[in-house]
């Protein structure tokens, strides 16, 4: 069974930092795309960034310059670092990975910015 828990969200200040993670369990898939969606009160759920097996990495235009994507493939886990935080990037923040007909979804992390 794929797990994914997310971690890291919490209440910060308008221009401060968070670093989320996303430990991941339960899967042996050689190729997938592992990120972080978004969802703020009566909005659609959103891309933020994604990386894939096979490097690449993509973000939103809403993130670019701000947060970056990693991983540690010795833990499964991705993290999402977010910096220079603005009050629009407030949200429910979850983990997702993608492996061709499969998708698999984290609980979710709030995230707060006060401006």
């Amino acid at each position: 069974e794929v797990r994914l828990v997310e971690s890291g969200g919490g209440l910060v200040q308008a221009g401060g930092s968070l670093r989320l993670s996303c430990a991941a369990s339960g899967f042996t898939f050689d190729d997938y795309a592992i990120g972080w969606f978004r969802q703020s009160p009566g909005k659609a759920r959103e891309g933020v960034s994604c990386t894939r097996s096979d490097g690449r990495t993509y973000y939103s235009d809403s993130v670019k310059g701000r947060f970056t994507i990693s991983s540690d493939n010795a833990k499964n886990t991705v993290f999402l670092q977010m910096n220079s935080l603005k009050s629009e990037d407030k949200a429910v923040y979850y983990c997702n990975i993608v492996a061709g007909p499969r998708d698999y979804w984290g609980q979710g992390t709030q995230v707060t910015v006060s401006s």
